[in-house]
């Protein structure tokens, strides 16, 4: 882990976009899971809408990215 954090850090890339990174690594992980298990079980929309709770969650985590995405295309226009 430590090794992958020092060549991001290297890359000249914001320590909060990593931080973003590797949360919505483990959000993506841990909502397929409980998604497949939900339709494992039979219960087919509670597998839906654990996936679109996950789906909120990146957007919500990703904010601070988007907004930085906006200003640059705003600084570039």
């Amino acid at each position: 882990m430590e090794e992958i954090k020092n060549i991001l850090s290297s890359s000249n890339i914001p320590e909060s976009y990593i931080s973003v990174l590797f949360k919505s690594i483990g959000i993506c992980c841990i909502t397929h899971i409980s998604s497949e298990i939900c339709r494992d079980s039979g219960e087919a929309a509670m597998g839906a809408a654990a996936e679109l709770w996950g789906r909120g969650a990146l957007i919500a985590i990703s904010m601070p990215v988007i907004k930085g995405f906006i200003e640059l295309v705003g600084s570039i226009m």
